[in-house]
């Protein structure tokens, strides 16, 4: 099933009237997220969209109404259109926000680029999910099936030792906004075996969550699977990980990648003109 932007887009918007002034456009974005506001009519009608850029070049017309600013019109996208058709437009035009209109030409929502990344870090978990489940009944011989749910992040079992301290950072940013995907977990019996997110799993805990969804998968014969020790809790057993308390949280050394992209940075910093190579003459 093709996902919409009835899907992902946000409903509450934050919008700002045709005779709201630039002081009081400006006060509401200082106050705001937001990079720019849809303007509406008193009817919730959409005429326009004010950006931060142009709030700056009307800085000193204090008392201008915002209808006098910008230009009628702006590009739009409405509940039933595919999200991956709003993705290209959004990306072909440098796009933040995407103003939601209904058939009435009303505005009833708004999509911004974090949830085009949203929706498609959830449209890569069923698949990872599926993978899983195709791994398990090939290994083992038995039926699975996976479904969607929340998982009680205290009862856990964690397959993984060591987490990174700034890939915790970027996961609670993630969970504070609602993108993060949804954590792999293998249920046997009573026990919650974390297989893949124990970064997002320490975050929400860190951040008071009890809950987090999660892609559960289980045995269609739990009694046969019972007997069996799988992978995943050999690797616990042998990393004695009962709780994710038992995780090691890496605060001296960088995840991976991000490792890799400082280094690049590095790299580039380095590279002064006095060090750069002489160009190659031609003899």
């Amino acid at each position: 099933m093709t996902a919409s932007v009835r899907d992902y887009m946000v409903l509450e918007v934050e919008h700002l009237r045709e005779t709201t002034t630039v002081s009081e456009a400006i006060g509401r974005l200082l106050r705001s997220r937001h990079h720019g506001f849809p303007v509406t009519d008193q009817n919730r009608h959409l005429i326009g969209f004010v950006s931060a850029k142009e709030l700056l070049r009307h800085a000193g017309d204090a008392s201008t109404p915002l209808a006098k600013i910008i230009r009628p019109g702006t590009y739009t996208a409405t509940p039933d259109m595919p999200i991956d058709d709003v993705a290209r437009v959004m990306f072909r035009f440098g796009l933040r926000d995407l103003p939601i209109i209904d058939d009435e030409g009303r505005l009833c929502g708004v999509i911004s680029n974090l949830d085009i990344v949203r929706s498609h870090f959830e449209r890569a978990s069923p698949a990872k999910a599926e993978t899983l489940r195709a791994l398990l009944t090939e290994r083992y011989q038995l039926p699975f099936s996976s479904r969607r749910g929340m998982v009680p992040l205290s009862n856990l079992t964690p397959t993984q030792s060591k987490v990174f301290e700034d890939e915790l950072q970027g996961r609670r940013y993630e969970l504070e906004r609602g993108f993060a995907e949804p954590v792999l977990v293998l249920q046997k019996g009573e026990k919650w075996i974390l297989v893949d997110g124990h970064h997002r799993a320490l975050a929400a805990r860190d951040m008071g969550l009890t809950r987090l969804q999660a892609f559960i998968l289980v045995c269609d014969k739990p009694h046969e699977f019972a007997a069996l020790e799988t992978g995943f809790e050999k690797v616990a057993k042998e990393s004695h990980l009962i709780t994710l308390d038992d995780i090691h949280i890496d605060r001296t050394t960088h995840h991976p990648l991000v490792e890799v992209t400082t280094q690049l940075l590095r790299r580039v910093t380095d590279e002064s003109p006095s060090k750069a190579p002489d160009p190659v003459r031609a003899p």
